[in-house]
Order: C-alpha cells, then sequence, then structure tokens
C-alpha cells in the first residue's frame, strides 16, 4: 500500500539510489556500500532503512539472519511525487510558475528547449484527441 504523500529527505534518497541501483541488496551490503560513500555508520543507515519501510518505499525478506532490502517504488514514481510535492508548496501546484523561473534563472540548452517543445505539442495533440 503506497502512500498519498511521498516525501524523501534528502538522506533517504541516497539510500534508494543505492537500492535503485542494486535492487536485492542485503542490509550488509547497503550500509557498507553507503558507508564507503557518504561516511554514515551502519545504525545511520539501518534506521533509514527502517524509515524508509514505515513510509511504504522499501520492503524487505528475511531468511535466516539475512535481511534483503528492496525498491518499492520506482525512481520515476518517487520523483513525481517529489516534484509535485515542491509544486504544491512552492509555486501553489503551477507547473508553468516552476518552469518560468527555472528558465530566469539558468539558460536551457536547445535540447532541452526542443524537448520541452515537444512535450507540449504532444500534450496539446493529446487534448485534441481527447
Amino acid at each position: 500500500h503506497m502512500e498519498k504523500k511521498l516525501s524523501l529527505t534528502d538522506a533517504e534518497w541516497s539510500v534508494m539510489e543505492q537500492l535503485w541501483a542494486a535492487p536485492g541488496s542485503t542490509g550488509r551490503a547497503l550500509t557498507a556500500a553507503l558507508e564507503q560513500k557518504t561516511g554514515w555508520s551502519r545504525s545511520t543507515t539501518l534506521t533509514l532503512l527502517r524509515r524508509l519501510a514505515e513510509k511504504g518505499a522499501v520492503r524487505y525478506e528475511d531468511s535466516g539472519s539475512i535481511r534483503t532490502f528492496f525498491p518499492n517504488i520506482t525512481r520515476e514514481h518517487a520523483a513525481v511525487r517529489q516534484t509535485r510535492d515542491l509544486l504544491g508548496r512552492v509555486y501553489h501546484g503551477s507547473l508553468s510558475m516552476l518552469v518560468s523561473a527555472m528558465t530566469r534563472e539558468e539558460t536551457l540548452p536547445q535540447e532541452e528547449i526542443d524537448e520541452l517543445y515537444a512535450l507540449l505539442n504532444e500534450m496539446e495533440a493529446k487534448k485534441r484527441r481527447d
């Protein structure tokens, strides 16, 4: 069961990135990998995994004394949830306000501008069909 609002902290994102890259990792493998990447202690990683399991983002299977972890959500799903949360909090749910703010701050490469045009054209065409 997935919560309506899934909000991940930066630390939880780090754990999820590790899990998306290597689903089915043991607790030992995850704590070792994250200690190397972030310097976190074993207990920090295990606490984050427990929190992620409570949020429904991670599931685990026990086999004897070995616990294996799996992502319970896709990266894309998590990204959409986080973005929706940001849009709601900061831009009053307006995607155009977000895009406008981002493009004012930095110059978009032509490739990204073309991608945005393509997306908008696709959305317009879909709206006409519906």
